[in-house]
């Protein structure tokens, strides 16, 4: 990438100051460890694996999130909003006052910012998605309270 692209890139947020090279890197599979979705925010069993962009090195990330059937995430919301790219299995999605909606493989689902959601498997399926956001003042979701078992069975 010339110096000229390369610095409009690192500005806009596209790479963090450690890509900020004149070649290209190749970041092998593996050298992101997986980690659990933390019980504060996710509810029943729950895989993160980054895909790019550990928190602080860029405003851009994503991470393949993986979910056992009836796992989900709490109620959340992003500031610069997030989009879901759906790889396998079921799910589903819900925005606050909104109707659930399954997702299936293929589906591509914005959330603008500040949205009120959540998502995750169905009760019988996992599904796993590609979850891509940006940061805001170093912030890329806003977590709140835990998706009831009473409200996810409606």
């Amino acid at each position: 990438m010339k110096r000229e692209m390369m610095a409009v890139a690192v500005t806009a947020g596209l790479v963090g100051p450690a890509l900020a090279e004149d070649r290209m890197q190749v970041f092998p599979n593996g050298s992101r460890p997986s980690a659990r979705g933390p019980d504060a925010t996710f509810t029943g069993s729950v895989r993160v694996d980054p895909q790019f962009a550990a928190p602080g090195e860029t405003a851009l990330s994503a991470g393949h999130v993986t979910f056992e059937p009836g796992a989900r995430s709490a109620w959340h919301t992003h500031p610069a909003g997030q989009l879901l790219i759906v790889t396998t299995g079921a799910g589903w999605v819900q925005e606050w006052n909104g109707t659930k909606r399954e997702i299936k493989p293929g589906d591509v689902i914005w959330t603008p910012p500040g949205v009120k959601h959540w998502h995750g498997a169905t009760a019988t399926t996992g599904v796993g998605h590609y979850a891509i956001q940006t940061s805001v003042d170093g912030k890329g979701v806003d977590w709140m309270e835990k998706v009831s078992d009473e409200h996810y069975a409606k």
